[in-house]
């Protein structure tokens, strides 16, 4: 006698199916053609094999290419498929990890002596290209403890051997396709027949494990498209992107550098990207004053008994610098984090329900052990400023406070031309209990919080469930670039934990003592990385209130260099920022000067402009704009300054 489940589909509609269907069978229920895209199912929010059979009644979701858990599925077993194509071309070839990442995949290699060249990573792709024709299924099976070691001892692959250990039998699975097995919990795609169009992309080193006391493997990455089309775009939006990296940008604009003598990952501001950054502070630092906001400093570095009781030292102690001992205190760490000593302020003196919300905020730096392998110029750091801000209110404050700071966050991506983002609600995780701290009941009640306010405030949000922090949920913002990457900037969070174990209070209406509850804020987040994916965003052409230099003068000629200094002078003390390049050049070679490095308006003077105590005005990438007079130019630039503080002051 058969026996029916229930299957629930995102939009609530349900179906009954036979126990044990597979999601193939119900994508082919549906349509012929989503089988045939259909690369993987969401069971319960379990990401799963088509094949694998539904035992129990589930809500479910289908994946195809365009949702991200179908393309990190496809991704995986081109992971897969790429080891399989290593094995054969490079016998003896031992593995680490290879996961996919959010544009295609990598694998931690070892390959012995031998080193890939770029005709190399040629012969792989045809060989990827070549074992995926074969079109043969990804087979998944449980295996024990026992025998996943048995299997890998034979091999000799140490890496492997190590991850099991780690694993509790019960939990282990192997997947083979053709002649390669692996150890991965999944999922995969169906077949490798699926798979097209591979490409190679980069070859790095990184350390087993992230520790650098361990072997360097090769990390080889790798993209595949469904269509030749999407890699070719993908190829011409990578080509772009090297136009647009922050590094190399920073060093043709002047903004940062990086010294062997100073570390790795510990980034140097040069004049020009120090008014940038200075002009961010501003900017924002003006508009928290106008929200109520009051500015703190605290120290760079703490007891490491401080860290201990927030908890940041047991959960973030491995990418934390080591604690600098004392003979008289039991040690100081790097300040990783910055709330644990906005704790202090608060706890500074009684507080009075009267008084609440507290919002303390601070431009503070902070420190992190990021491994060398994963530094990459402003976005990985080991010494970053955030725009932090902590505000301490009663239960029945957070919801509005929560949506003054969504305000503020969208405010601040306005005004620097990120329009393209998604909101994401970063759950918890209940089966990963360890991972957190503080009570089921605050949890849900701040998750609740999150959802409530980003409802009213009309902002479409997503939930991805693990993403919290260890404290509390958060909002996140995942920001779209000009490249259509994404990058993770704002977050609000709340914590009912840190005040807790802090012992923080204050006094209610009724006499009595009552714990705050605490936000967490940074609508810039990392000021380094938030500048760094500024200056790819917009390839270095910032909006000219931001811009470092402003306006260039250039008198065609010494003759009328005193002219143009008047000029320069003027609007200087219009405050701008403003620079005039006297040098015996021709004026062509200044206006292609100014053009390099981006300046947003090109003054050009000579016999004419000083007779009529004019300017000739050019634009940034537009070309001549044309004479008019100083004062009109100054309004016109008044103008195009002032959006972005205009729109944080209505």
């Amino acid at each position: 006698m058969s026996q029916k489940i229930t299957l629930t589909f995102p939009d609530g509609s349900t179906r009954e199916y036979e126990r044990g269907v597979t999601g193939h069978e119900v994508a082919r229920s549906i349509s012929e053609g989503l089988a045939r895209v259909a690369l993987s199912i969401g069971v319960n929010g379990e990401i799963r094999d088509l094949d694998r059979p539904i035992l129990t009644d589930a809500a479910i979701r289908l994946f195809t290419w365009d949702d991200p858990e179908g393309r990190s599925t496809y991704w995986h077993s081109s992971a897969h498929l790429m080891a399989e194509a290593l094995e054969a071309l490079y016998p003896g070839v031992k593995f680490g990890i290879g996961p996919p990442i959010q544009d295609g995949f990598y694998y931690d290699v070892d390959l012995g002596d031998r080193t890939l060249a770029a005709d190399d990573l040629e012969v792989i792709e045809g060989k990827m290209a070549e074992l995926a024709r074969r079109d043969v299924p990804y087979e998944r099976s449980e295996v024990s403890k026992r025998d996943a070691a048995a299997y890998f001892g034979d091999k000799g692959d140490e890496y492997k051997l190590e991850l099991i250990d780690e694993l509790e039998d019960g939990t282990i699975t192997f997947y083979r396709q053709g002649g390669f097995t692996d150890l991965c919990r999944g999922p995969h795609v169906r077949s490798t027949g699926v798979l097209k169009n591979p490409k190679l992309l980069n070859v790095a080193g990184a350390y087993w494990r992230g520790d650098s006391d361990r072997k360097q493997l090769t990390r080889l990455y790798g993209i595949t498209f469904p269509k030749k089309s999407q890699l070719d775009e993908y190829l011409e939006r990578l080509e772009l992107a090297k136009q647009r990296d922050h590094r190399k940008l920073g060093k043709e604009l002047e903004l940062f550098t990086f010294s062997p003598k100073v570390g790795s990952g510990l980034p140097l501001w040069l004049p020009k990207g120090t008014v940038v950054r200075e002009t961010l502070v501003d900017f924002l630092k003006a508009e928290q004053l106008r929200r109520g906001y009051q500015p703190v400093i605290t120290p760079h570095i703490g007891r490491l008994e401080l860290y201990r009781i927030s908890g940041h030292y047991p959960y973030y102690s491995d990418s934390q610098f080591p604690p600098m001992l004392d003979d008289e205190e039991e040690g100081y760490l790097l300040k990783p984090m910055n709330c644990p000593h906005h704790t202090q302020i608060y706890a500074a003196r009684p507080r009075s329900y009267r008084e609440l919300p507290v919002r303390l905020a601070e431009f503070g730096t902070v420190y992190r052990y990021e491994q060398s392998g994963e530094l990459g110029g402003l976005t990985r750091v080991r010494g970053f400023t955030v725009d932090d801000a902590h505000l301490f209110c009663m239960p029945e404050q957070v919801k509005d406070e929560f949506k003054d700071v969504i305000d503020l966050t969208l405010m601040v991506f306005r005004s620097l031309g990120f329009s393209d983002f998604t909101a994401q609600v970063s759950l918890r995780d209940p089966s990963n209990r360890e991972k957190y701290v503080g009570e089921d009941e605050q949890w849900d009640r701040a998750e609740q919080a999150i959802r409530e306010a980003a409802a009213e405030k009309d902002l479409e949000t997503v939930e991805v469930v693990g993403e919290a922090a260890f404290y509390g949920p958060k909002l996140d913002f995942m920001v779209r670039d000009a490249l259509g990457r994404s990058w993770q900037l704002g977050t609000i969070q709340i914590d009912y934990n840190l005040p807790q174990r802090f012992d923080l209070w204050y006094v209610g209406e009724d006499n009595q003592k009552h714990r705050p509850v605490m936000i967490h804020r940074a609508p810039f987040g990392s000021l380094e990385r938030f500048i760094g994916v500024l200056i790819e965003h917009c390839g270095g052409n910032f909006p000219t209130w931001l811009a470092p230099v402003q306006v260039a003068v250039l008198p065609v000629g010494q003759d009328f260099e005193a002219y143009a200094r008047r000029v320069s002078a003027r609007l200087q003390d219009e405050g701008f920022r403003v620079e005039t390049d006297a040098r015996n050049e021709k004026v062509g070679y200044k206006i292609r000067a100014a053009e390099v490095l981006k300046v947003p308006y090109m003054l050009v003077t000579g016999a004419r402009e000083q007779e009529g105590e004019t300017v000739s005005v050019r634009r940034h990438g537009e070309g001549d704009m044309g004479s008019m007079s100083l004062s009109d130019f100054v309004a016109l630039l008044r103008r195009e300054s002032e959006p972005a503080f205009r729109s944080h002051s209505s």
